[in-house]
């Protein structure tokens, strides 16, 4: 991205929620986005994955200008290279656990979807719970369950935002670890937004999002 920014009306007048944000993610790169609440982490993060548009700069996603993309074209973008994981977990109520892992593979024309949700919600454990509506789920499974989803497609990149917060902290920390194991295996690139500096570290880099703006230089882990 280049020069990204996003202002919105605030009641008549500009409101800036970031501006001058300036970075490339390589292929197979852990980065994590840091800063206070209000610093713009999870708007940087709807930038990068074309759910919002920015009203400044460019996202460019696998060769990709999203901003000369329509909204139809961005979605099926998205479909084809990107997985999410949510604070909210983002399950629909009214499917199963396997049927919440299908859909996006159904979407995106995968075949065999029926066993590769199986399969991924038995790689995460779950395998007691295919037929469970999330209602009927604790936090932690929830959060299995799109992890499940976001890794079954096999994305180029996973975009997590605050993956933990929902979570108390010994559940967070399981599926912190089960995160990073999967991507490690898959061989995807993860951008992480969180406030936790902890489960920062473990990215490969830190960028720290301070009023909006990039602060620093961006910090490696070695």
């Amino acid at each position: 991205m280049s020069g990204l920014g996003k202002t919105v009306d605030n009641g008549g007048a500009p409101l800036t929620i970031i501006a001058d944000i300036t970075f490339s993610v390589a292929p197979g790169e852990s980065v994590a986005i840091v800063g206070a609440s209000g610093s713009g982490k999870s708007t940087l993060l709807g930038l990068l994955a074309g759910l919002d548009v920015p009203t400044q700069g460019t996202v460019r996603l696998d060769g990709s200008d999203l901003g000369a993309l329509d909204e139809d074209e961005r979605a099926r973008l998205r479909g084809r290279l990107l997985g999410f994981v949510f604070q909210s977990f983002q399950l629909l109520p009214a499917l199963t656990a396997i049927e919440n892992v299908m859909l996006p593979l159904e979407l995106a024309g995968f075949p065999g979807s029926t066993a590769t949700a199986r399969e991924w919600l038995l790689r995460v454990g779950l395998g007691e719970r295919l037929k469970h509506y999330p209602k009927h789920l604790s936090g932690g499974e929830q959060q299995r369950v799109a992890l499940a989803r976001a890794f079954a497609a096999n994305p180029r990149l996973v975009l997590a935002d605050e993956p933990t917060g929902n979570l108390d902290a010994a559940t967070g920390a399981q599926i912190i670890d089960m995160m990073f194991d999967l991507n490690a295996r898959q061989g995807t690139t993860l951008i992480l937004v969180t406030h936790d500096e902890a489960i920062a570290a473990r990215c490969g880099r830190l960028l720290r999002l301070q009023s909006g703006r990039l602060a620093g230089a961006p910090e490696t882990r070695g």
